[in-house]
C-alpha cells in the first residue's frame, strides 16, 4: 500500500512512466502497465497523477483500468499464481489444482495472503490446452498438473522466499 513515506517514490515512478511515453494520451494503457509492474497494481495516487498529467478525466482513467482485467485496483503478491480452469484444464483437473493452492496458501481466488508473496487468480485460458492443467506463477508456465505436482511447485516458491 502506499502510504507518505513512499508517495514520493510513487511520484518518481510514475514520472518516468509518463516521460517514457512522451505523456501521450492514446499510450495510456501502455502506461497503466508500466506502473502496474511497478508497484503490482495501480495505485489510486498513479491513476489520479495519470489523468491530470494527461488532461483526461481520472473516471477515464479508472474505466480503462477496470475494463481491462489484466489490471488490478488491489495491492498483489509477489508471486502471481493463474490457474487456467477453461474447458480443456476443467477436464482434467484444473478446479483440484486451484481448491489444493486455496487450501495450501488459506486464501481465495482473487486474494492475496497476508505477508503478500502470494496472489490466486483463476483465468478461462492461458493458451496451453494441450498441456492442461496449467499454471502460471509470474511467467512461467507449468504444465501437466496433479494436485502433488501443483504443491511441489508452490513449496519451492516458498522455500525460495524464504531463503532470501
Amino acid at each position: 500500500m502506499i502510504n507518505h513515506d513512499n508517495i514520493a517514490n510513487l511520484e518518481n515512478i510514475t514520472d518516468a512512466v509518463l516521460n517514457r511515453y512522451n505523456y501521450e494520451k492514446h499510450s495510456l494503457i501502455s502506461i497503466l502497465l508500466d506502473i502496474q509492474t511497478n508497484f503490482n497494481y495501480l495505485p489510486k495516487e498513479a491513476m489520479i497523477m495519470v489523468a491530470e498529467e494527461l488532461n483526461i478525466r481520472v473516471i477515464d482513467v479508472y474505466s480503462v483500468a477496470t475494463f481491462y482485467t489484466v489490471f488490478s485496483l488491489k495491492p498483489r503478491g509477489k508471486y502471481i499464481i493463474n490457474v487456467c480452469v477453461g474447458t480443456a484444464c476443467h477436464v482434467r483437473g484444473g478446479r483440484r489444482i486451484v481448491d489444493k493452492i486455496q487450501k495450501e496458501l488459506n486464501i481465495d481466488v482473487g486474494e492475496t495472503t497476508e505477508d503478500m508473496q502470494f496472489t490466486l487468480e483463476t483465468v478461462r485460458c492461458l493458451g496451453a490446452c494441450a498441456l492442461g492443467p496449467v499454471m502460471v506463477i509470474n511467467g512461467e508456465y507449468y504444465g501437466q498438473l496433479s494436485t502433488k505436482k501443483a504443491n511441489t511447485i508452490l513449496q519451492s516458491y516458498k522455500v525460495q522466499e524464504a531463503a532470501t
